[in-house]
């Protein structure tokens, strides 16, 4: 088997070959990413945590590109190599500190009555046909990870517009053209409107997290101006999209499922249980990457320092090594142990709040719209690394 995430059939659904390299060929070389693709729920869990892998896969990419590339890539490079996700310790270990300093559960838990308020207003504009990402899966965690950081609501469409152009680079599994040139430019514009919502903070704090980003300190040590945008644009970037991503496979789950869509609409008490059980089975993250940091051997295979892998999260959690009945959509499952926001030093810092949108969005979506169906063609994101709709025509009723 080859795996080959370009495939138009494989983007739409990836799990049968995912599954059969799970039972076949737990590490599997793909000529076409020349890299590693992980499948079993162990090896996954220890690739995202262990000290044989690196999460440092932005700068080598660029050393190794060529001059002219290099320049049309520079402006995302700057900031995606200060982003958490891409720091090893003793960097990430700092910086995650600082930040976990001003991205704290009181700020999250502070968010419920204004997340349950955009919900509701959100719901009337995709009541009736609509595309439901375009009218809320999309602008509700946009706006939420806006309203956190301070970023005027007016500038959404201009904001979702650098975040589409920034994934390009980030998780594309298509050669899209330019794509290097547009991505760099939409880096440089949110790195731009971050610039100077920090010098206004600077001036005049307010409540919001960028203030918070502002002020975090610990010993003698604060962010740097650089990585305080950088900050910035992973919150925002990470925030939104994979919420996103969220909120469309998990609707998905309840537009197939017209039984647990009752259910849920009828006990808001299984929220929560939910969301995760959404989270786990075909879940935002499609994989996560990493870099090789010392040899070793998997499944009769050498990792060479250097080598690329891809740990493929929903495979992992669909491994019945970990899940009984793991293809099954179960909302009240037990001791769901998930990888969707990772494992270990780099699981994820705003698990809690796309959790909460998870909880709020789908329950209230479901007791409102008891009639829903898809009314049209699903359109995929063409990338390995997030998993999501880019359009998703319903009705709503």
């Amino acid at each position: 088997m080859i795996y080959d995430p370009t495939d138009p059939a494989i983007i739409a659904d990836p799990y049968p070959q995912l599954l059969a390299l799970q039972a076949e060929e737990p590490a599997h070389f793909s000529p076409k990413l020349k890299a590693w693709v992980l499948t079993r729920y162990d090896d996954v869990k220890r690739a995202l945590g262990a000290p044989e892998m690196s999460v440092d896969r932005i700068q080598p990419f660029y050393r190794a590109l060529p001059q002219e590339t290099q320049s049309k890539v520079a402006e995302i490079v700057k900031y995606l190599s200060l982003w958490l996700v891409f720091r090893d310790p003793p960097e990430h270990t700092r910086l995650r500190r600082l930040m976990a300093k001003a991205f704290t559960m009181k700020a999250v838990v502070d968010l419920r009555p204004g997340v349950e308020e955009l919900v509701d207003g959100l719901m009337e504009d995709a009541a009736g046909d609509s595309d439901y990402i375009a009218t809320f899966a999309m602008r509700l965690p946009g706006l939420v990870i806006m309203d956190l950081l301070g970023v005027p609501r007016e500038k959404m469409d201009e904001v979702k517009g650098w975040s589409d152009e920034m994934q390009l680079f980030i998780g594309s599994a298509q050669n899209t053209p330019n794509k290097y040139e547009r991505a760099s430019a939409g880096a440089k514009a949110m790195a731009g409107l971050f610039r100077e919502l920090i010098e206004d903070r600077r001036k005049a704090p307010t409540s919001d997290l960028i203030s918070a980003f502002i002020a975090a300190r610990e010993a003698d040590d604060q962010m740097s101006e650089e990585e305080l945008i950088a900050a910035c644009m992973l919150v925002l970037f990470g925030g939104h999209e994979t919420t996103t991503n969220l909120l469309s496979t998990g609707l998905m789950k309840f537009l197939n499922d017209p039984a647990a869509r009752e259910r849920l609409a009828a006990d808001p008490a299984l929220a929560a249980s939910a969301t995760e059980e959404c989270l786990r089975l075909d879940g935002p993250s499609g994989s996560m990457a990493r870099l090789v940091a010392e040899d070793h051997d998997l499944h009769g295979k050498t990792l060479k320092a250097g080598d690329r892998v891809f740990a493929m999260i929903n495979a992992a959690n669909q491994d019945p090594s970990a899940f009984d009945r793991p293809g099954e959509f179960d909302m009240t499952r037990e001791r769901n142990k998930h990888l969707t926001f990772g494992y270990g030093p780099h699981f994820c810092i705003g698990a809690a709040l796309a959790r909460l949108e998870g909880e709020v969005a789908l329950q209230k979506l479901c007791a409102r719209f008891p009639d829903m169906s898809v009314t049209g063609p699903l359109v995929w994101h063409e990338t390995m690394i997030m998993r999501g709709l880019r359009s998703m025509p319903v009705s709503l009723r």
